[in-house]
């Protein structure tokens, strides 16, 4: 820090001499002109000493980013010629430039990534795909300040190297012009006549042609993927969608909205695993366990004890029952009323436009379409634990079946899936164990909220065991046992049912990938666009991730529809729509609920994000009192000193709701002030949002200007 201020010291007291002593008037034109014949005269004396001053001085000018450049170029071309000019100022320039560069990144990049490094994401990214490109051209066109160029580029992940020799060449053009202006000094008027408006448009397009040539090539490798299939000479729909889950369902809707021909193909049920196995029948279930729960904490509210014994059986068939009320939202008879044609069966990639589909009646039907939508969805992944599939296991797919509650439950998976089952199972009356082979549950989120929910989970007789790894399952004398290691220690742990959590695995196989040769690493392998290796081929929700939520899946459904159903008409405006996961928030609906938006202190602390800490305790919510949920916080992350949010986490009642306030903050750029002005109905737990931004306000205060307000009441009492 101390070296940081020194050079930063340095540079603004230069840069300040330079101008408190009026040194730019030996970089003018007109000094140029006067003086040309003594600099001559001097080259002709001193040509080696004259030469190493002229390029020490253009070159700390450029770093400087001094203005006086222009008129050293011409001052090169006046004294050394064409030639040896350019060589002169070649060199001096790209030098200087680099300085420029290297100050900005070494005084500066640090403290802007920390405020700003979520943003800076993809900005590093796209220099590191097209900056040399972009920075050529900006290099050719003139019309851009070069000084700017260096120090905001020295804010970026650029390779100084690539920098280098990127604006050697760049700048090269341009030199070449103004040196060769300066041998013709004496009829030169201005600055401003060096460049015409017909150069300055021939340095635009020779600026251009980089881009224009990246953008043939990126076409070039397209038809060279393309190259061994045969295009149809008309396509039979303008969109095929393979899987009606919550990304397929979303293509499909904003295809037909916007009287596109579409054809959704969903080989199993309508709704996917959110409506059928997962968000739907698990919220259900844990609705019936928290009313459970809160028959035996009858006597906080006044009543005398309750007896409501669940009866397993019927509490898993109103889970269904919940399952078939929401079923006509995402049904055939819906979809085809809204226009698309719903294809029950399982479809499978023939060529980059055409989709087999093999119908549940037996027939075969063959469609092309020129955009095709891949929503294949996840599955439970489960690892290969020695005699597991013996002993038999149940999975968030397969458990909706039960209808005997089982008596000794083991859940293996401390992650949002698995905490939730364990403890809505728990509540309903089995004797729950929970194995995590992490050292907490919830392990993405802060230790202080994995703690909570641990310990909510052990005051309800859940045997939580973290730093767990399950080894083996075994059959005892006709018992099942799980074997662990515990820190080191082996652990038997009996079950009559095994529930595996562990995490859930992007569908790659059964409907083409392998045909087309479409990489995966695990998922789907697409662009920022959600582009496949085939530009028409997109893939949307869990299949592709990064995020495997149901409402990311919607969110990145709206950017494949778009893209690939208006691609010509989104050329008009510069390109295809980039996906943006700058703000996902998401929720684990155990109690206390769990909901986060944005960086929590774990993820700030490891990306090198700077950051402020503000919380506010629920158990001091005059409306979490009256419900008797006096517990949790509020914790939000923000730039330091400024209300602008990263991030925040919440713990408590109803936590998935409250969280929409910040997504939309953070969504649309407001800060806490902001919050803070708004009226929020009282008593409600919304309210906790606008209190957590007042601690964050009172945290913040202007305590010099409090002072003297505090010596004006004074006066006024006098």
């Amino acid at each position: 820090m101390i070296k940081r201020l020194l050079l930063l010291t340095l540079i603004v007291g230069a840069i300040a001499a330079f101008f408190a002593f009026d040194l730019g008037r030996f970089l003018s034109l007109e000094a140029l002109q006067d003086r040309r014949s003594l600099l001559i005269d001097y080259r002709d004396a001193q040509p080696l000493l004259l030469t190493a001053a002229f390029f020490g001085v253009y070159v700390l000018v450029t770093a400087l980013s001094i203005p006086g450049a222009v008129v050293l170029t011409l001052a090169a071309g006046a004294i050394f010629g064409v030639i040896w000019g350019t060589v002169l100022v070649s060199f001096a320039s790209t030098l200087g430039a680099t300085g420029a560069f290297l100050f900005a990144r070494y005084l500066f990049r640090g403290g802007i990534e920390r405020r700003y490094g979520e943003r800076l994401k993809a900005i590093n990214a796209g220099i590191t795909r097209d900056g040399p490109f972009y920075l050529f051209t900006l290099r050719l066109v003139p019309v851009f300040p070069f000084f700017l160029i260096n120090l905001l580029l020295g804010l970026t992940q650029m390779r100084v190297w690539t920098f280098f020799w990127v604006s050697q060449l760049g700048m090269l053009a341009g030199t070449l012009v103004y040196v060769n202006a300066g041998t013709q000094l004496a009829q030169l008027t201005s600055l401003g006549g060096i460049l015409s408006p017909g150069l300055i448009g021939a340095f635009v397009l020779l600026g251009v042609f980089p881009l224009i040539t990246r953008k043939l090539v990126d076409g070039v490798k397209a038809r060279r993927v393309y190259a061994p299939y045969r295009r149809p000479a008309r396509f039979d729909r303008n969109l095929i969608v393979i899987g009606g889950g919550s990304g397929g369902l979303v293509s499909a809707y904003i295809g037909a909205a916007v009287k596109a021909k579409v054809t959704l193909i969903e080989k199993h049920r309508m709704g996917g695993d959110c409506l059928n196995t997962g968000c739907v029948p698990s919220k259900a279930l844990i609705r019936s366990a928290k009313f459970a729960s809160h028959l035996r904490r009858a006597d906080e509210f006044g009543f005398d004890a309750v007896s409501g014994t669940p009866d397993f059986a019927k509490v898993m068939d109103r889970v269904q029952a919940v399952v078939r009320a929401i079923e006509p939202h995402d049904s055939v008879e819906r979809y085809t009323g809204l226009g698309v044609e719903v294809l029950e069966g399982t479809g499978r990639l023939i060529d980059p436009w055409t989709v087999e589909i093999a119908l549940h009646d037996g027939s075969r039907q063959r469609l092309t379409a020129r955009t095709i939508v891949i929503a294949a969805g996840a599955e439970p992944f489960v690892p290969p634990i020695p005699g597991l599939a013996e002993a038999g296991y149940l999975t968030s797919d397969t458990l909706w079946q039960l209808r005997e509650r089982p008596q000794r439950l083991v859940v293996l998976g401390g992650g949002p899936i698995g905490s939730e089952l364990a403890q809505a199972f728990a509540r309903l009356g089995s004797t729950v164990t929970q194995v995590e082979m992490q050292p907490r549950l919830l392990q993405r989120e802060d230790p202080e909220v994995s703690e909570a929910v641990r310990r909510r989970f052990v005051a309800e007789g859940i045997d939580v065991r973290v730093g767990t790894t399950a080894t083996v399952v075994v059959v005892d004398n006709g018992e099942k046992v799980l074997l662990c290691d515990q820190d080191g220690q082996p652990v038997r742990i009996a079950f009559d049912q095994i529930i595996v959590a562990v995490g859930r695995a992007a569908r790659l196989t059964g409907y083409g990938l392998d045909t087309l040769g479409i990489k995966t690493t695990g998922r789907l392998e697409v662009n920022d666009f959600l582009q496949t290796r085939f530009p028409n081929i997109y893939a949307v929700g869990d299949v592709a991730g990064p995020y495997q939520f149901t409402h990311t899946a919607a969110h990145m459904a709206w950017y494949a529809a778009v893209n690939g159903l208006f691609e010509p008409l989104l050329a008009l405006r510069g390109g295809k729509f980039k996906v943006d996961y700058s703000v996902i928030p998401w929720a684990t609906f155990t109690e206390p609920e769990v909901a986060r938006v944005g960086l929590n202190e774990t993820d700030a602390r490891a990306q090198g994000i700077a950051y402020e800490v503000t919380t506010f305790d629920l158990a001091e919510l005059d409306r979490a009192i009256a419900d008797g949920e006096a517990h949790g916080m509020i914790k939000v992350l923000t730039v330091p000193g400024k209300d602008r949010i990263l991030g925040v986490t919440i713990v408590g009642e109803h936590a998935g709701d409250l969280i929409a306030e910040y997504v939309l903050a953070m969504r649309h750029g407001l800060g806490l002030n902001k919050l803070l002005g708004t009226i929020h109905i009282y008593p409600t737990l919304a309210e906790a949002n606008k209190y957590a931004a007042g601690a964050w306000k009172q945290a913040h205060k202007p305590e010099a200007l409090l002072r003297l307000v505090a010596r004006f009441h004074t006066w006024r009492r006098r």
